[in-house]
């Protein structure tokens, strides 16, 4: 049954709970519904979602697919590792000596093909199982949310 009953909270609420907690639990919940589905084609989300953005965007250095991807730099390189393992992507020379470029190999656009249809299994599942209003709101309410953080006043955080 979907849990398409997204009910917008009241202006006079205050919110109730950690809201980093919530979130945190949610996104355990979802990656684990992505993770079953993709792991028929073998691969985890991270895995998937690096191979359709180095597909999409590369050849590009590893700092900026960082940065498109909102992810530290310690986080990327410890996800591309088992990618660079399989020989589904490649770190090729730069511009220079010292920089690097994440290539995609025609391996790693086969596996992403292959993950595909799995991984639009798992949104349409997800679909059914919150409801599609609910993911509609979801959507608009995270591209809010991360809006805010995009201001500039926090970029510097820690």
């Amino acid at each position: 049954m979907a849990a398409d009953t997204f009910a917008t909270p009241a202006a006079s609420k205050t919110p109730s709970g950690c809201t980093n907690f919530k979130l945190r639990q949610l996104t355990r919940r979802v990656t684990q519904h992505y993770d079953q589905h993709l792991a028929q084609a073998g691969l985890k989300i991270t895995q998937y979602s690096l191979l359709a953005h180095i597909d999409k965007l590369g050849p590009l250095a590893p700092g900026e697919l960082a940065r498109r991807m909102e992810l530290g730099a310690s986080t990327l390189t410890r996800n591309l590792q088992p990618l660079v393992a399989a020989g589904w992507v490649e770190l090729g020379e730069g511009v220079n000596a010292r920089s690097r470029l994440i290539h995609i190999t025609d391996a790693g656009r086969d596996m992403r093909r292959q993950a595909q249809a799995q991984w639009k299994a798992a949104q349409l599942a997800l679909n059914q199982k919150l409801g599609q209003n609910t993911v509609l709101a979801l959507h608009e309410l995270l591209d809010l949310g991360l809006a805010a953080f995009h201001t500039g006043e926090d970029d510097d955080l820690n």
